[in-house]
């Protein structure tokens, strides 16, 4: 079995080709539709990575990502920000925040899998 990654994504049609996309190449795929329910799975399911929109009904991907990094059992999973704000000042303020990696949308699935790959070694999972 792959790793398990952990998916937030309030779209529905962004979320399924994430999930295509990850379960294709072997990888376990959780999913929550709001930060607060990602915060629960990442603390209940370990991930080795987690896949976090920035804009989300309630709690928005950057508070929840402080709330990652502060709790010692969810503090050391890679987090990549996927979003559909691409001006260069935001990725640089999204990877100043803790983030491991920036994917904008529409997502190149291609760029999503290098990065995933990336963070991965990176993390040592």
């Amino acid at each position: 079995m792959g790793e398990l990654i952990l998916m937030v994504e309030d779209n529905p049609l962004n979320a399924k080709l994430l999930r295509d996309v990850l379960t294709a190449r072997g990888f376990e795929v959780i999913a929550a539709e709001t930060a607060e329910e990602g915060l629960e799975l990442a603390r209940a399911r370990k991930p080795a990575l987690i896949l976090m929109d920035i804009r989300l009904p309630g709690m928005d991907g950057i508070t929840a990502l402080g709330h990652l990094k502060a709790e010692p059992e969810t503090r050391t999973i890679p987090v990549i920000a996927v979003t559909a704000s691409v001006m260069p000042m935001e990725r640089e303020d999204l990877l100043a925040a803790g983030f491991d990696g920036f994917q904008s949308k529409p997502i190149s699935l291609k760029a999503l899998l290098d990065e995933v790959s990336q963070a991965l070694k990176a993390s040592g999972s």
